[in-house]
């Protein structure tokens, strides 16, 4: 079955970095279009970043230039490397294969002082 597991999150600081990471299973990766969403408390769920099967990425204005989205198909991982993190950041971030309803369990980032 469809396997989404997120990992890397935790306590940054304003300014600082995370590199999140999905393992993915249970399905043909490499061709499979891949998203990162996040939710922050009280706010509905929003698109951060995409990456098609081919490399193709988008972004969210909000991200844009300091967050990073890619994809290693040999391991079946898309990571999102985020950069120069805000408080406004702070959510929990959830991977998800875009066309279908199967989405990970979440990974929560904070970032504070």
């Amino acid at each position: 079955q469809v396997q989404l597991v997120e990992s890397g999150g935790g306590l940054v600081q304003p300014g600082g970095s995370l590199r999140l990471s999905c393992a993915a299973s249970g399905f043909i990766f490499s061709i499979s279009a891949m998203g990162w969403y996040r939710q922050a408390p009280g706010k509905e769920r929003e698109v951060v970043a995409v990456i098609s099967g081919g490399g193709s990425t988008t972004y969210a204005d909000s991200v844009k230039g300091r967050f990073t989205i890619s994809r290693d198909n040999a391991k079946s991982v898309v990571y999102l490397q985020m950069n120069s993190l805000k408080p406004e950041d702070t959510a929990v971030y959830y991977c998800m294969m875009l066309g279908t309803n199967y989405w990970g369990k979440g990974t929560l980032v904070t970032v504070s002082s």
